[in-house]
């Protein structure tokens, strides 16, 4: 199937209105601790493209006829997609991510907010915004850029509450949370110790993120073995359990990006900036949102064995953040972003820890 018959049987992404919340209980949400797991370049089909009940495809081919004619606005993907990869892993190769998946709730309508690279949707999910950075090819840019927002961290210390970073480097671009960062193998050792901060972003490191192999990368088999990358993921997951945490807890786990893996999901395009490139548009490009990637939700009172099919992405977790520990907003994407309502139920029996 050549390139360009593939980008015209993507599909549109279904649009829908946020489903009512459940009510928490009284006395505030049972939520104390929220953790978002972060893994690396993957997109939705690429992993659950053939988990039942979702928006997939089994790759690689699509059971789709192409339309007639093309939905020609979405052309930027035509030029992106000539190299994308469609290869796609099955249950065999990700076992405990599709076992949360049917234990707990699935999104298949979760996208990052960026189309592009890896350090802007790495913001988005910590400060909702990635301020763009004028760097004509002339100038040398600065050994350290430090965006003066207001991020999430901040808005939690404001709060009184607390936060840490495990691993995360795209602290480092935000005044104020450069340098506090703490090595990725503390997290578990914080967690069974049930001493978790409100919230906590997790990253793993080069062998086990699920980052795809680079030919530049060092001889370690274990790199872009992704079985090996979700263990790493089930142990920090059953680290919080051990620490007795698991009654108070939301665990995200996502993919920072699509990382080349192509899906059949066409993005919804709700932000438009300027744009100096010429081969992407005269005057604009696309800046929300990026690829669809997956993105699970572990809680007791998640739903069970359900797909989320309300329009979310990172924001939307820095927007969940804000609802359950009751923040302001950060900037107008909080606002206007649902913040995961609908991928919980807070009137049910509490449900058992992963099996």
């Amino acid at each position: 199937m050549s390139p360009k018959a593939a980008a015209r049987r993507r599909s549109p992404s279904p649009k829908r209105k946020p489903a009512p919340p459940k009510p928490s209980p009284k006395g505030g949400s049972p939520i104390k601790h929220v953790v978002i797991i972060v893994k690396e370049n993957h997109a939705f089909d690429n992993y659950f493209g053939r988990f039942p009940g979702a928006n997939g495809v089994s790759l690689p081919q699509s059971p789709n006829p192409p339309p007639t004619d093309p939905d020609h606005t979405h052309e930027g993907w035509l030029v992106r997609d000539t190299n994308a990869v469609r290869q796609q892993y099955i249950e065999t190769d990700i076992p405990a991510y599709w076992g949360y998946a049917r234990q707990y709730t699935l999104c298949d309508n979760y996208f990052t907010d960026v189309a592009g690279p890896s350090t802007p949707n790495h913001l988005m999910l910590i400060a909702a915004d990635s301020p763009i950075v004028d760097n004509p090819s002339h100038y040398r840019l600065p050994k350290t850029v430090k965006f003066a927002m207001t991020s999430l961290p901040d808005q939690l210390q404001k709060a009184g509450r607390t936060w840490r970073n495990y691993n995360g480097y795209a602290f480092d671009f935000i005044k104020g949370l450069n340098g506090k960062k703490l090595a990725w193998q503390q997290f578990a050792k914080d967690a069974a110790a049930g001493k978790l901060a409100d919230v906590s972003w997790v990253y793993a490191d080069q062998t086990q993120s699920e980052h795809p192999r680079d030919p530049r990368d060092p001889p370690d088999p274990n790199i872009g073995n992704v079985t090996y990358g979700m263990q790493w993921t089930v142990d920090q997951v059953n680290a919080i359990v051990k620490g007795g945490l698991w009654p108070q807890v939301a665990i995200f786990i996502t993919w920072d990006d699509w990382g080349g893996w192509w899906d059949h999901v066409t993005s919804p395009l709700v932000e438009r900036v300027k744009d100096a490139v010429p081969s992407y548009s005269a005057d604009m490009t696309q800046y929300r949102y990026g690829s669809r990637v997956g993105c699970l939700v572990l809680s007791p009172y998640a739903k069970p064995g359900f797909i989320s099919k309300t329009l979310h992405s990172h924001v939307s977790l820095v927007k969940f953040c804000e609802t359950t520990f009751g923040l302001p907003s950060l900037n107008k994407r909080t606002t206007s972003t649902d913040g995961m309502t609908d991928c919980f139920d807070f009137t049910r029996a509490p449900l058992p820890p992963p099996k």
